[in-house]
């Protein structure tokens, strides 16, 4: 399995904090501006993980808290006043990913500004810098652009869903071409994946399936944590196993296949009623251990999936079948695997499986027009009519793009 070792490493380095900015043009610091980078993107992509599964109906709120049990039945108002944070603990409950994604994206774009005035005497590592800084700025633009209805850039004019797309799809194409010239395989296959599924989003499914076939077999980029501060534990496990914040929702309980526990989703029923009493408490084992434990960025699994969408037919069933048999599944078999609802059924509901937990379900469904919870929930909570985040009231009311 392809993994990479410069997270982990990464993790050593000190966040420089409150600093100058002409500090910062000081070739010294630039693995410093490297970790701090990529440690706000990982904020912001376990903070995605986590909301999306909220908003998807991977999970239920299984607590009380006014700033997590409306992100389950989507209450605009309190949604809107929730753009997230990477200043958490682990009995924090709040949820929210705009901020700390476009926090990183502006950390990762600066960076790599910064970076590029640096010769690769100053700096040695200068190349690696910047195609890390490429590859993990397209996927902060692909997260927003999957779950917010627009963005905006630096307190610019609204960007549409399609617009934030296309420039994560450039930014990839960069991080391709640098990745290679680089020699570097995990970056290479990073942003392959990156922008295969941008292209998946922009509805470029040529363009997506070449993307996915050229990634390897076992390849996975996961994002890193540490225990070393609570602000850099993975926010799943502590949402889930260690503070029984959420509740793995009824659609993915005891899921089957081939007539076994399917090992994609694994869970586990406590047989105890959550915080709230009123939620059974269902835990995720997807994501166990410590709050170390990584999470996927991309990985060939997934680019399979996206190939298999983007192709249809026996050619997109076959890389279905690659997937299961990887997880020691045995074959989907379908009667007309050309029949394009069909297919497309199985496609999804298969990613639904295995990529659980990682944030993927609530772009498929956006992507795909697939119906939201509606009704009231077990609480007495209305869903609203919600899919697509709005933008929060910090970035509505100081943007003078939006403010009046």
């Amino acid at each position: 399995m392809t993994v990479t070792t410069a997270c982990n490493s990464l993790l050593s380095v000190d966040n420089p904090g409150r600093v100058p900015d002409t500090a910062l043009d000081d070739p010294g610091l630039a693995p410093i501006l490297e970790a701090a980078a990529i440690g706000t993107f990982e904020c912001g992509v376990v903070n995605y993980a986590a909301t999306a599964g909220m908003l998807s109906g991977e999970y239920w709120s299984a607590n009380g808290f006014v700033n997590n049990h409306p992100w389950e039945w989507r209450g605009v108002v309190q949604i809107k006043g929730e753009p997230g944070s990477c200043n958490y603990s682990r009995t924090s409950t709040f949820m929210g990913f705009y901020t700390p994604l476009q926090q990183a994206r502006f950390q990762l774009q600066d960076t790599y500004a910064r970076v590029s005035k640096f010769t690769a005497t100053q700096v040695p590592t200068r190349d690696k810098i910047l195609t890390e800084m490429q590859a993990y700025a397209g996927y902060a633009y692909l997260l927003l652009g999957e779950g917010m209805c627009s963005m905006t850039v630096n307190r610019g004019p609204a960007m549409s869903r399609a617009q934030t797309f296309a420039v994560a799809d450039s930014i990839f194409t960069a991080a391709i071409a640098s990745a290679t010239a680089l020699g570097d395989k995990s970056l290479l296959n990073m942003s392959l994946d990156g922008r295969a599924r941008t292209r998946l989003d922009l509805g470029n499914l040529a363009g997506a399936a070449a993307d996915a076939a050229l990634v390897p077999s076992g390849f996975v980029r996961n994002a890193e944590f540490s225990e070393t501060a609570q602000s850099r534990e993975n926010r799943l496990y502590d949402l889930t196993i260690r503070g029984g914040y959420l509740s793995v929702a009824p659609a993915y309980q005891n899921l089957t296949v081939n007539g076994v526990a399917d090992p994609r989703v694994p869970v586990l029923n406590t047989g105890k009623i959550a915080q709230d009493a009123v939620t059974p408490l269902w835990l995720q084992q997807k994501f166990i251990g410590s709050g170390a434990a990584s999470l996927p960025i991309a990985s060939w699994a997934e680019a399979q999936l996206i190939y298999a969408e983007a192709t249809g037919g026996q050619a997109g069933l076959d890389a279905i079948n690659r997937v299961r048999a990887a997880s020691n599944i045995g074959p989907l078999v379908m009667s007309d695997p050309s029949d394009p609802v069909a297919f497309e059924a199985a496609v999804l509901e298969e990613r639904r499986r295995q990529l659980f937990s990682e944030g993927q379900r609530y772009g498929d469904m956006l992507r795909e027009n697939l119906p939201f919870q509606t009704g009231v929930n077990r609480k007495g909570q209305v869903y609203s009519n919600l899919t697509c985040v709005p933008l929060p009231d910090v970035e509505t009311l100081n943007n003078p793009n939006f403010s009046s």
